[in-house]
């Protein structure tokens, strides 16, 4: 209450300046009620044991690149959170199985990466929500990205801007936000065209054909009904374009296993055996549209909130015909969509002062297309190509539809006054290409021995399906007697199903320094990998009968109100699996044998993780600094993903000063990424489930300016 006071106060007296006294009480009675509703909306999903690490929009605004960066390199600066390729992140040795929400409501994952589609500029403040989870979270639990949108009441006013530099980039953007009577607003929408879209294969500054051009808007959109209700809409929309790079220098070498019509055992189609890879043309669109809408009303002791959301996320890969047919044994024409849609309704009720019962029900169904048209070469029995070498056309198309329930209710106790315990159950049922089912109980406490004290923890029995809209519809005894044919089964995956623990411990050092040490322990059965098989850039689920994946992670942050922000990062994590056992086709044989009978590290297994940052302000002028440390993901050694790259830093650098000229003011920023020019592997190619290989960018310079509105 005493936050809401401050906010009416603060409200009444920036009003006042430009409202008469009555339209100026109109507006305060909006601000309040609007904050007492968000209030309670954030009290219906509470976060209790659980690992929460909030970024900021003032954090966003500190890094260098602000939030003209992409939004998986802003969760990057969280503990615990490793790069990948293709915008992916890996959070606690996890491969993806996060889930985005946006205020609270899930945003269905689509086909692309959600961390290249959705922007920081509406971001207000981003929460990753990681290690045993209370029961409102469930189906993707390697960590919660929820994320609470900028809003007209709080944010009125706005930007235009334009940044841009190296890797010929271009980047014009536009935010705004604003109310009027009970309906506020905030919307934003930006372009973003370089030479850098997807990582570099060859580690050059300049990679060939990698030109991207990206399209992204979103808007957020509410009425304040009365003082006790409200509705809410969210849309948003991402169109993005990418040239596949290419590495240099390069022909066909022919594939293991098959003997080619070429001089020295290369393929051949229609009698041609050479291409040099620099002339390789491929290409990819991604596209998805997403939209919310939420009735949320507080009734004195009980709060809920009704909401339907609705994702559509397809992905069309157009290859090279002749140059992917001589290099991989198969040109794929490749086009997959899902649409999902569904309803997510909760409440809390809050039984005296002790007693908080909360329950929720989350539907979503899913409708799948995949098209593809492959262009293969003959092969006999002997795995000799075959006359005449003329390309065969295979057409394998499929559709599916898919839906899961999800139903949970618990209970947050005030055990004592240093005390709470929240304990629930969740039940989870799925029907897709599998169709499982689950009870999960939950408990998870926190307790503050001191005012500068907090422990935390639970345990939390997980259920998580495969990703339905990755999950591969190849009939692979379509590609029987070709270069594209397989010799393993192709078991359908199975839905993931784990026990996981964490504790940790939080210290209030001194006033605006706290840290943290955080443990956790996961033991899974059926564990859910992805890989990328061939050109598209699509991943593909597959499971390992055992997993298990623990570590420690460290955190520090200094924010006591001055000049100077800091923060720093720390993991060591181990992530195994033993036994392919799905998607078995997609595998090396001798991979597979091994693999049976021993652990290996998970390909995207990185031991040690670190990120760093620090911001200080100087007569208005901002100086940013911020890095990564990676100890490396995994490559193929002496066994499958037996060794890994090499570990790598990157250091950015920023500046930016905000110019009064006269009406509102003019921001300029210089940011260098990769100070040092670090050429460092992200993937070498080789590993379980590894495509082609990347490297982190190099050296650019970055320039902008934002005006504002």
């Amino acid at each position: 209450m005493y936050r809401l006071q401050l906010m009416a106060t603060a409200a009444a007296a920036a009003l006042s300046v430009v409202f008469s006294p009555a339209q100026a009480a109109d507006v305060e009675t909006v601000t309040v009620t609007a904050a007492k509703l968000n209030e309670a909306r954030i009290g219906i999903q509470p976060q209790t044991g659980a690992s929460t690490y909030t970024i900021t929009d003032a954090n966003i605004q500190a890094q260098p690149g602000g939030d003209n960066n992409l939004l998986n390199q802003v969760i990057l600066q969280a503990p615990g959170v490793a790069q990948d390729s293709f915008g992916q992140l890996h959070v606690r040795g996890e491969h993806n199985g996060l889930q985005y929400r946006l205020n609270g409501i899930i945003i269905p994952e689509g086909i692309s990466v959600f961390g290249q589609t959705l922007d920081p500029r509406f971001v207000g403040s981003l929460k990753l929500i990681t290690g045993a989870l209370p029961a409102e979270y469930g189906l993707r639990t390697a960590g919660i990205i929820d994320i609470q949108t900028k809003s007209g009441v709080f944010q009125p006013g706005g930007e235009i801007s334009m940044y841009g530099g190296s890797h010929s980039e271009l980047n014009p953007s536009f935010g705004y936000g604003g109310s009027s009577g009970s309906f506020n607003y905030f919307v934003t929408g930006d372009y973003l065209t370089n030479t850098l879209g997807i990582e570099s294969p060859d580690g050059s500054v300049d990679p060939l054909h990698d030109r991207t051009k990206q399209w992204h808007g979103f808007a957020f959109l509410q009425d304040i009904l009365d003082d006790n209700s409200s509705v809410t809409a969210i849309l948003g929309t991402s169109n993005d374009m990418f040239q596949i790079p290419n590495q240099r220098g390069l022909q066909p070498s022919g594939l293991d296993g098959i003997t080619g019509l070429g001089p020295a055992g290369e393929l051949t189609a229609n009698g041609q055996f050479l291409f040099p890879s620099d002339n390789l043309n491929e290409n990819q669109r991604e596209i998805t549209h997403y939209g919310i809408v939420s009735y949320l009303r507080t009734m004195g002791d009980v709060d809920f909130q009704v909401s339907a959301f609705g994702r559509y996320s397809s992905l069309f890969f157009t290859p090279d015909p002749l140059g992917d047919l001589l290099y991989n044994g198969i040109a794929q024409t490749a086009y997959k969509r899902d649409v999902a849609y569904g309803l997510q309704a909760e409440g809390a009720w809050h039984v005296g002062s002790d007693h908080t019962i909360r329950g929720g029900v989350i539907y979503q169904a899913d409708d799948l297309t995949s098209r593809t048209s492959s262009q293969v070469l003959g092969v006999d029995a002997f795995g000799m190509q075959t006359l005449p070498d003329t390309p065969i056309t295979i057409a394998d198309n499929g559709d599916k539809h898919a839906w899961s329930y999800s139903l949970y209710l618990q209970d947050e106790w005030t055990v004592f006054q240093t005390l709470v315990v929240n304990y629930g159950v969740r039940w989870d049922q799925f029907q897709a290409f599998d169709a499982e089912s689950q009870i999960s109980p939950r408990v998870n406490f926190v307790w503050t021995p001191t005012d500068t004290t907090t422990v935390f923890g639970g345990y939390s029995r997980y259920f998580s399906p495969p990703p339905f809209e990755l999950v591969a519809t190849t009939d692979i005894a379509l590609f029987d007697g070709t270069t594209a044919a397989a010799d393993h089964t192709d078991d359908t995956p199975k839905a993931e199903r784990a026990d996981y623990y964490d504790v940790g411990v939080e210290q209030k050092v001194y006033p605006g320094l706290t840290v943290g040490l955080d443990g956790f322990y996961k033991a899974s059965h059926n564990l859910i990998d992805e890989g990328q098989f061939g050109a598209p850039i699509i991943l593909t689920p597959f499971n390992y009968r055992s997993g298990r994946q623990y570590g420690l992670e460290f955190t520090g942050n200094y924010d006591d109100g001055g000049p100077l922000t800091a923060y720093v990062n720390a993991a060591y994590e181990r992530a195994v699996g033993k036994d392919i056992v799905s998607s078995q086709f997609q595998f090396d044989p001798g991979d597979l044998t091994f693999i049976a009978t021993h652990y290996i590290p998970l390909d995207h297994q990185q031991i040690v993780s670190v990120s760093a940052g620090a911001s200080y302000v100087w007569r208005e002028i901002r100086f940013s600094a911020d890095l990564l440390y990676g100890s490396g993901l995994r490559k193929d050694g002496a066994t499958p993903n037996g060794d890994h790259v090499p570990d790598y830093t990157q250091v950015n650098l920023g500046v930016s000063h905000a110019f009064d000229l006269g009406w509102k003011p003019l921001t300029a920023r210089f940011d260098v990424i990769n100070v040092f020019d670090e050429k460092y592997e992200i993937r070498d190619g080789t590993g379980v489930g590894v495509g082609a290989p990347q490297f982190g960018p190099r050296r650019g310079f970055f320039v902008g300016l934002s005006q504002a509105l």
